[in-house]
């Protein structure tokens, strides 16, 4: 049993994006049969797993925006006024653990995975994998 990380860093252009990280993470795969643990080290970001139909991925940002709306005024926006980024980002998850198989990512035949960016633009935002395995 081996275990490898590896990271890389994504730069966002945009308040809310959804950026497709499933070929940079195959690229950095170090393990031939295992589980990669995917994570962003960010609080207002997210590591998503789903299907990169543009359409749904304009819901998804519809969804998101509707369950944490920016007109409300919450406690945390006294701090830093990113409060509606954080909570969006309770709703997500900061990580994902897949599967890998012949040295990457063993997906559907419809998923990708995705950085989610909740409060850019932001520059060198930092995802790191751990891989178990053989």
């Amino acid at each position: 049993m081996t275990v490898k990380s590896n990271s890389f860093k994504i730069d966002t252009s945009k308040k809310f994006e959804i950026i497709d990280i499933t070929s940079k993470i195959n690229e950095l795969i170090d393990i031939e049969e295992g589980i990669v643990s995917i994570f962003s080290r960010h609080s207002t970001s997210a590591i998503v797993v789903n299907e990169n139909e543009k359409g749904l991925l304009q819901d998804f940002e519809f969804m998101l925006n509707n369950l944490v709306s920016d007109k409300f005024s919450y406690s945390h926006d006294r701090i830093d006024n990113n409060a509606s980024s954080h909570l969006r980002s309770f709703l997500l998850s900061s990580s994902e653990s897949l599967p890998v198989k012949n040295s990457r990512l063993d997906l559907g035949t419809w998923q990708s995975v995705f950085f989610v960016e909740l409060d850019g633009p932001r520059r060198a935002r930092t995802v790191t994998l751990t891989m178990v395995g053989e």
